[in-house]
């Protein structure tokens, strides 16, 4: 698997990710309506960096990397991480989240924040705190989960240096 910055010819593998993680209604605020070029907007012209992991040349996973808060704040980053369906549970996601941290360290920002990791979302939790996140806050009720409903989130939080 390779990691590299996104090009413009990956966005309609990116896309197809997106759409399904965003349908599913179950990890990101974002609406299961979100359309493609609400999604670009969110995933690609907003946020400072975008990644691709690439396995059999196509793309597999993807993360973003933005400054959390401007001004002031913009030394703390934050970033969300989709893998496709078809290939979680291979490690992709661990190794976009290592790159990512690795790379927030080079771009300059001194820690990285998460500011709603859905409660059920099980295994984004425990590779956060695997990679060293703590919990920093909850977030009573700050999730419509497609599914079930209103669900608690979490604030995490790792320092870079």
């Amino acid at each position: 698997m390779e990691i590299r910055e996104y090009r413009d010819s990956d966005w309609k593998d990116v896309w197809e990710i997106l759409k399904s993680v965003f349908q599913a209604g179950d990890t990101f605020p974002n609406s299961p309506e979100t359309n493609e070029q609400e999604a670009w907007d969110y995933w690609i012209k907003k946020p400072k960096y975008t990644f691709v992991a690439i396995t059999d040349k196509k793309v597999v996973g993807s993360y973003h990397l933005k400054d959390n808060q401007s001004g002031l704040g913009s030394h703390v980053g934050n970033a969300g991480y989709v893998v496709s369906p078809t290939h979680r549970g291979f490690g992709i996601g661990h190794s976009l989240a290592q790159h990512s941290i690795d790379f927030a360290v080079e771009a300059g920002y001194l820690a990285l924040q998460f500011n709603l990791v859905v409660a059920t979302n099980k295994a984004s939790i425990a590779l956060w705190k695997k990679l060293g996140f703590q919990k920093i806050g909850t977030l009573p009720k700050a999730f419509n989960h497609k599914k079930i409903g209103f669900v608690d989130a979490y604030v995490m939080f790792k320092p870079l240096i």
